[in-house]
């Protein structure tokens, strides 16, 4: 065999293996470049929700929830809670560890203070009033659901993710959610209604005094409130 031969025989033994080589190469070049995009499409600290930037705040560990699946249609009816008695002024005031509603807010602000006076003594548990309304305890997202619900302004459990774009953007004149993929709050008529930030040795829905922390939130209000 000449040495033209040779050459024309071993070029065509290694040209399947230069193909591979090249379309081995050219696949890794192709996920180099979708990498970027699929880690900028995976959210995060710093991911878009509604044109606003989210942070993860400095909250109780406790607070911090892992969302549970939506529930469409949970179990048990609340119990009515009656309204109560109510203050002069368009602000809600503390009495122990239950809110009085403002004698001028609209009925619905009424009975959303009534609702969540009625769970603000349960302890916190992770996905409670997601499965079913009337539940031993609740976590962040289950009590503000719980008390719109009373208010006749929520039909079904969502969870701290979903607030994020319930409602409408900004506060409200009666009623703001503060909310992020881990956690979510709200403010009735000057009142914190939070699972953050009990006193030592409690946990769960309660009414704070204190101011709202809105660092890292998305502010929603329901419609009309």
């Amino acid at each position: 065999m000449t040495f033209v031969e040779r050459s024309s025989a071993l070029s065509a033994k290694t040209r399947p293996l230069a193909w591979s080589f090249a379309l081995a190469c050219l696949g890794v070049l192709v996920l180099l470049a979708l990498a970027p995009a699929a880690r900028a499409d995976s959210g995060g600290v710093s991911s878009s929700y509604s044109g606003e930037t989210v942070e993860t705040p400095s909250i109780p560990a406790t607070t911090a929830e892992t969302e549970v699946p939506g529930v469409s249609e949970p179990s048990g009816v609340p119990t009515p809670a009656p309204i109560g008695p109510t203050v002069p002024g368009a602000l809600a005031t503390m009495r122990g560890s239950a809110a009085l509603a403002p004698a001028s807010a609209p009925t619905a602000v009424k009975r959303v203070i009534a609702a969540a006076n009625h769970i603000r003594t349960t302890p916190y548990i992770w996905g409670g009033g997601h499965l079913a309304w009337a539940d031993k305890g609740y976590d962040c997202s289950g009590s503000v659901s719980y008390a719109l619900h009373g208010g006749k302004l929520l039909e079904a459990p969502l969870v701290s993710g979903s607030f994020m774009t319930w409602g409408e953007p900004g506060p409200g004149r009666w009623i703001t959610i503060y909310a992020n993929k881990a956690h979510v709050y709200m403010v009735v008529a000057g009142l914190r209604f939070d699972t953050g930030g009990d006193v030592p040795g409690e946990t769960g829905p309660r009414w704070h005094a204190e101011p709202p922390y809105p660092k890292g939130f998305v502010v929603r209000h329901p419609v009309g409130y």
